[in-house]
């Protein structure tokens, strides 16, 4: 049988130059082409306002990470969740619904109704037992197992 290497720690992203990584390297190179294009457009005082605000947004995108997650995920996902309702109200009419056609089926009597058995806790380790053990144990009753042999 051919044995395989599995892949590990694929979520890390790859590390270009020391620790910044691809993606934080582009945000970086787009913020200082939007700096010099800010330098070749205003006037002094105009661009190190407006480059200090781009540098400081750039970096923010770049290396800031909320609850491990890049913050421009995070941002992507405040955004979808200001687009939903801020308020779920539960319709107890679509249930009353479904309960009034589920008493309208009715079994005949020539028709066999089996209930489904309860599982307790105590017969859930029986079977437990019995899966783990390849079914060489049996159990103490065969209540409705069948092994074959």
């Amino acid at each position: 049988m051919q044995q395989f290497t599995v892949p590990q720690f694929i979520d890390v992203e790859d590390k270009i130059i020391g620790p910044i990584t691809v993606r934080q390297f582009l945000i970086m190179l787009t913020g200082f082409m939007f700096i010099g294009l800010f330098y070749k457009l205003f006037d002094f005082s105009l661009f190190l306002v407006t480059s200090i605000l781009v540098f400081g947004i750039s970096g923010i995108f770049a290396f800031l990470k909320i609850n491990g997650m890049p913050f421009h995920y995070f941002v992507l996902n405040f955004v979808q969740t200001l687009g939903k309702p801020p308020l779920r109200v539960w319709n107890n009419r679509l249930n009353l619904l479904e309960a009034e056609e589920e008493k309208e089926v009715k079994i005949t009597p020539t028709e066999t109704f089996e209930r489904p058995r309860l599982v307790t806790t105590s017969r859930l380790a029986e079977l437990s037992l019995i899966v783990d053990t390849k079914g060489v144990y049996r159990g103490d009753n065969n209540n409705g197992i069948k092994v074959n042999e």
